[in-house]
């Protein structure tokens, strides 16, 4: 499990960067000042800082002195100082990345899941089904060594239906699991759209393989061979 600590003030941006980077085995902690992030410091294990610099009990950038002090914890800087000498200041202060507001939140995801691989053990698991290789735990993935852009959700629906290879899945199943209990709330057209999208990435080319595997009445099924890592 992951653990990420967002630092920032502005309650509308911390809860969209939750949103944006949570995901399974992601714990996303929220606070808004610098007392909080030195509180949660103290008593939680934190993989990884989203820091705002201009804080209102304080400076990011103390914040990020004093933590490199004890801790080479990843910190990211997010920040609307886009001057050269701020961002150096950042750096050299230990700082491992300086994102400069307004930013893509689709951005700052790819960002931030770029700093944890760098923390991941070498020699992750891969898996290889015919022209696709899936590597869940590095959020990569490729078919045909092309890199394939998934969406949180599709990556989600993906995970569920390569970990069940051969089973029929219902509707029912999927969208719970993808959802994470918030199927109740979600448009049951949704799962219907994701499958189309997923496909439409999977199996681009009418020579492709059939991966996931419609079962009219019941289901979905993960029908590829293979399955095979490295």
């Amino acid at each position: 499990m992951t653990t990420i600590l967002v630092v920032e003030d502005d309650r509308s941006l911390n809860k969209g960067i939750a949103l944006t980077l949570a995901q399974d085995g992601v714990t996303i902690r929220q606070v808004y000042d610098v007392a909080g992030a030195e509180m949660l410091l103290k008593t939680e294990k934190v993989d990884l800082v989203l820091l705002d610099i201009n804080l209102p009990d304080g400076s990011g950038l103390d914040l990020c002195e004093r933590i490199r002090r004890e801790s080479r914890i990843p910190i990211i800087f997010l920040t609307a100082n886009d001057l050269e000498i701020d961002i150096v200041t950042g750096l050299e202060l230990g700082a491992d990345d300086y994102i400069t507001k307004p930013f893509s939140l689709m951005v700052l995801r790819a960002r931030v899941m770029a700093v944890l691989r760098r923390l991941e053990p070498q020699g992750r698991e891969k898996l290889i089904y015919g022209d696709l290789e899936l590597d869940f735990q590095g959020l990569e993935f490729y078919r045909r060594g092309q890199a394939l852009a998934l969406s949180r959700t599709e990556c989600k629906l993906l995970r569920t239906l390569v970990h069940h290879p051969g089973q029929i899945l219902t509707r029912e199943q999927l969208m719970d699991q993808v959802w994470s209990g918030e199927a109740e709330f979600v448009d049951e057209n949704a799962l219907t759209v994701t499958i189309k999208r997923l496909r439409a990435k999977l199996e681009d080319e009418p020579s492709a393989p059939e991966y996931i595997k419609t079962v009219y009445g019941l289901g979905y099924v993960w029908a590829a061979e293979g399955g095979g890592s490295r």
